[in-house]
């Protein structure tokens, strides 16, 4: 009964959505550095709209791209994302990257690869870095294998998980973490503070340049108003303002 509880509450999460519109700044493309989003595990590009609508008020040209993170194995979803990628920024000055999630172990396999960009900076949101003890624990149940699909499960904490197979970043990384979470059931599998989906130390990687943790739940990090702040501080600088800043983002 247990799994049942945590597996329909993991599907709800993977499953609710968003509505929104990000209208386009004024600025033209070729002044504004580019910023490239990715989804994570069962979204579409509507799970970024919110971040997408602050990048461009920014000054920043973002590339929402969505990929079938449900429907293929890791490695082809890397390389149906390395040709979007190349189709939509090769020609750009600098490239930077914010993803949420899943979309997090995208980039880094992305980038771990050959890059056909001018590579800027790399934010991730509640990614997976070290896996996630939920996937360990649901790996057996046939219906959490059907719902999530085959690179879900991959993304437990073992050794040879995809995530931990991953090369150390040697570009300019910020990790945001969260550790509000609506998930009692996976709150009581994952250890220490969690958003309810990844804990706050399965989301750390060896070589980021700066690590944050957010009030906000695996979710909702992405409608922050701070998390928001927080990701434009780094691309804009390569830290984090860690709070004291942030309001200057606004401006």
């Amino acid at each position: 009964m247990l799994r049942l509880l945590i597996l329909l509450l993991f599907s709800g999460l993977l499953l609710a959505g968003c509505a929104g519109h990000a209208p386009q700044e004024s600025i033209p493309a070729d002044q504004r550095e580019t910023v490239v989003l990715l989804h994570g595990l069962g979204r579409s590009t509507q799970a970024m709209y919110y971040l997408q609508y602050r990048l461009e008020h920014a000054g920043f040209e973002v590339f929402n791209i969505g990929y079938p993170s449900r429907e293929k194995a890791p490695e082809e979803l890397v390389r149906l994302l390395h040709d979007r990628v190349r189709i939509c920024c090769a020609a750009k000055k600098k490239v930077h990257f914010v993803a949420h999630s899943l979309g997090g172990v995208m980039v880094r396999a992305l980038l771990g690869e050959r890059r056909e960009i001018n590579l800027g900076r790399v934010v991730l949101l509640g990614t997976p870095n070290r896996g996630t003890e939920l996937v360990d624990w649901l790996a057996d149940n046939r219906l959490f294998r059907v719902l999530a699909g085959p690179t879900a499960q991959r993304l437990g904490t073992s050794a040879d998980a995809f995530p931990r197979r991953l090369p150390a970043p040697d570009y300019e990384l910020g990790i945001i973490a969260g550790n509000r979470s609506i998930n009692p059931v996976g709150s009581w599998v994952l250890r220490g503070p969690d958003d309810g989906i990844v804990s706050v130390e399965s989301t750390q990687v060896a070589g980021m340049k700066d690590f944050l943790v957010a009030s906000a739940g695996h979710v909702l990090m992405r409608y922050s108003d701070d998390v928001a702040n927080e990701v434009i501080g780094f691309l804009r600088r390569g830290r984090f303002p860690h709070e004291s800043d942030s309001a200057r983002e606004e401006e």
